[in-house]
């Protein structure tokens, strides 16, 4: 039987502290890998995203990558594409342009800036916004109660990649405190799904700031019904949610993920504001765990 051999880590990202962010497979030497076998190693590492890395077929990227979750591949996550360029500066790529990454993924091209914390940052891709119903609403407000729903900021589903329906809470101890029955879980996969979303998130204020400016979670519902640790895609979605409904809170503001989980994911928000609107910029720190070789 033939081996074949290819480079691997598995880092934690959105975390400088071992554990506490959201992991995620990095696979390099790709190419000659099949979309079948991509999704047939993702579903063994059982992660929420296995990250495949390719040559660019842009001359203008300095790489191009897969994205998949345990049951199929996505266009654009946010957590791989940190994670990604983490990895691949860590064994010892140059890119193109100093302290600058292009990465080539299914949305297309996606810019990332090392920051000079040594944290990479990504320019989130553009997002299509669409607002709930008032059948809708009341949906999702009798699926979330007794959890209340913040109003003033209507929930709407928003896709950047990777579809989100995305609803604020009073606050971020309702954030913490709140549990979905079977029943809950249920109505709402129904509703995510009529919305054209793979997930719901959740978000409410912290009081004065601290620990962050927002409590934040996502909960896959459906075929992967689970919450996620840290979602680079969500916290993307909600920046451009927030300058659209004019929820902005000034230029930069952070965001505490995971905590449900027992995790302390820690995403940075900053936008640059330009003449054809706002970049949103997504930042985070990575730690690699394991470094090694994947034979199969």
């Amino acid at each position: 039987m033939t081996t074949q051999t290819v480079r691997f880590k598995q880092v934690d990202v959105f975390t400088d502290v071992a554990f506490k962010g959201n992991p995620l497979a990095v696979i390099f030497d790709a190419d000659a890998l099949t979309t079948e076998r991509m999704q047939a190693i993702a579903r063994w590492t059982n992660l929420s995203e296995t990250a495949f890395i390719l040559r660019p077929t842009d001359p203008r990227a300095d790489y191009r990558v897969r994205i998949f979750t345990t049951a199929t591949e996505l266009p654009f996550a946010g957590h791989p594409t940190l994670g990604t360029a983490h990895a691949l500066i860590e064994s010892g790529y140059a890119p193109k342009k100093a302290a600058t990454l292009v990465q080539e993924c299914g949305v297309g091209l996606v810019t990332l800036e090392a920051r000079a914390n040594g944290h990479w940052a990504f320019d989130a891709p553009p997002a299509r916004i669409v607002a709930l119903d008032d059948a809708q609403r009341e949906r999702l407000a009798a699926a979330l109660a007794p959890a209340q729903i913040d109003f003033s900021a209507p929930p709407c589903a928003v896709n950047n990649g990777a579809p989100w329906l995305i609803a604020r809470l009073r606050d971020a101890a309702q954030c913490l405190a709140m549990t979905l029955s079977p029943e809950a879980r249920h109505a709402l996969a129904a509703l995510v799904a009529e919305v054209g979303t793979h997930g719901l998130v959740v978000y409410g204020p912290h009081d004065g700031g601290a620990p962050a400016t927002f409590e934040l979670r996502a909960l896959l519902l459906g075929a992967e019904n689970v919450e996620d640790p840290v979602t680079g895609s969500a916290n993307a979605a909600l920046a451009m949610l927030l300058t659209e409904q004019g929820k902005r809170p000034g230029d930069a503001y952070t965001v505490r993920q995971g905590t449900a989980l027992g995790r302390d994911g820690r995403v940075s928000v900053a936008y640059d504001d330009g003449a054809n609107g706002p970049t949103v910029w997504i930042a985070g720190a990575s730690v690699t765990i394991v470094d090694g070789t994947f034979r199969f």
